[in-house]
């Protein structure tokens, strides 16, 4: 019998994730929570540490809180389901030296994972990141220096708070909660059975403005669904909306900090609309000013905007672990990525969520139009954009090889025109992107979170998108057609 020798820990785009029982299991956590606390030291501040409502995420934030008080630490432990803008939140208002959350996000249910978050509660950038995962290593093969969950509360360096009074507090500051509750708008929440169930509800209750809930309870399998807030994953949700019954759907992921947004028609609006509008609705209907930072994943309708209203536009590799850390440099007034998470100034630089949906919420109520008619608007100043992403799945054994072998496949064999347009710019810094041109773009990317390769697209039509997502797919030698979770 051979031993079996355990798969190193790395963090991806934003966290480690591991399937349960398999790699996120308790002893592996501790050693990520050893990992966590040699990198911090000897901090006299308070680490956060919080979970979202996936399978035993309190327990396994037990064990993170018992192994870092432990090693001289103390510890905020947040005493309920909390989504992980909040705990990002709580980390900067308790001046914590950083946070743990567990939480595998937006992945499906038989996932669970680990984000740290430093002391400005964004996403921690490479070099932290590089820190932890050495010092986890040799948490691995050391062993860790651990305490019971009783002993640690006997230190009285460990203590429990609701972080959620202090959240609702500061979404009231970024949005006039008071104005909303009063609107009469009628929401449907898409709680993805996530850490946001509840939270749209409580924002709003008290005034004429309704919200209906669904899947708001505690189920760690999802009820079978895959908790991203995208059209494909929320059926129910898109026939609800269809009756007509709401003005606006808002979705939250498992952690609640990307948001899925439906108009009052049915419609979805996708990612790249959705920061689009948050653009427009910041620049023209509040007056701010200041830089837009955005991913390589989203449209070039922003940098249309920036252009209108004098505004620099950043694009930066996907991760918050880029784009806070450019927000912050900048003092930029907006940042996102395609994937549905948007952070906006003078709160975190880091998603959110449920601020998010009560930002488009806030949206309607300021420009006095159903969002289909604000969506017009933008396009009226834009012109008409088209998007969509294509996930090719792979068996996770041997994903990093074949990410390896399709890298340099592109690398081996970049192309000089795409679906019948001429490339004229190629970003190569994570994943390949190509600049077409018409204007559009097509995107290529091996996902760090997830055994996935992405495709993306942004033309003026549908049909066009669909030719450029084809033509790169062919180009990297592999076949959507037989991949588990390509989009149809």
């Amino acid at each position: 019998m051979v031993a079996m020798k355990p798969n190193p820990i790395r963090f991806g785009t934003d966290g480690w994730r591991a399937v349960v029982a398999d790699d996120f299991t308790y002893a592996n956590v501790r050693a990520v929570a050893q990992g966590v606390a040699a990198y911090l030291g000897n901090e006299s501040r308070p680490v956060v540490v919080g979970h979202d409502s996936r399978y035993c995420a309190e327990l396994f934030a037990r064990e993170v809180a018992r192994v870092l008080v432990a090693n001289g630490l103390s510890v905020v432990l947040l005493d309920r389901v909390t989504p992980t803008p909040a705990v990002s939140w709580a980390i900067t208002q308790l001046h914590a030296a950083g946070g743990i959350v567990v939480t595998a996000s937006h992945n499906s249910a038989e996932f669970n994972g680990i984000k740290y978050k430093p002391d400005f509660g964004g996403s921690a950038p490479p070099e932290i990141v590089a820190e932890i995962e050495r010092h986890t290593a040799v948490a691995l093969e050391a062993g860790v220096t651990e305490m019971t969950y009783d002993e640690a509360v006997a230190t009285g360096r460990l203590q429990t708070v609701d972080p959620l009074p202090d959240f609702f507090v500061q979404l009231g500051r970024m949005v006039d909660l008071d104005a909303l509750r009063a609107h009469g708008l009628r929401v449907l929440h898409e709680a993805m059975y996530g850490a946001g169930a509840g939270l749209i509800a409580r924002a709003l209750r008290g005034g004429s403005t309704t919200v209906e809930e669904l899947h708001g309870e505690r189920n760690p399998g999802f009820g079978g669904m895959h908790p991203e807030p995208i059209d494909r994953y929320m059926p129910e949700a898109m026939e609800r909306m269809q009756s007509g019954a709401f003005d606006l759907g808002i979705a939250n992921d498992g952690d609640a900090d990307r948001v899925g947004i439906i108009d009052e028609t049915g419609r979805y609006i996708n990612q790249l609309q959705v920061m689009a509008l948050f653009a427009m609705y910041l620049l023209e209907q509040r007056g701010l000013r200041g830089d837009i930072v955005r991913s390589v994943t989203t449209s070039g309708m922003l940098d249309a905007l920036g252009e209108r209203f004098g505004v620099t536009v950043h694009e930066m590799p996907v991760g918050f672990k880029y784009i806070g850390t450019k927000m912050m440099e900048t003092d930029a007034i907006l940042g996102g990525e395609e994937s549905g998470g948007y952070a906006f100034r003078g709160h975190i630089p880091e998603r959110d969520g449920i601020l998010s949906g009560l930002m488009m919420a806030s949206m309607i109520v300021d420009y006095g139009l159903p969002l289909s008619g604000i969506l017009a608007h933008l396009e009226d100043l834009v012109g008409p954009h088209s998007y969509d992403r294509h996930d090719i799945r792979f068996p996770r054994e041997g994903y990093e090889e074949r990410k390896e072998q399709i890298y340099a496949r592109m690398q081996q064999n970049e192309p000089h025109h795409l679906a019948g347009s001429k490339v004229v710019r190629t970003r190569t810094d994570d994943g390949f992107k190509f600049y077409l041109d018409d204007g559009s773009w097509v995107l290529m990317r091996m996902s760090g979170t997830e055994p996935l390769m992405r495709v993306y697209a942004e033309a003026t039509t549908k049909e066009r998108v669909e030719q450029l997502i084809s033509a790169l797919e062919n180009q990297s030698g592999v076949n959507a057609r037989i991949a588990v979770g390509a989009s149809e």
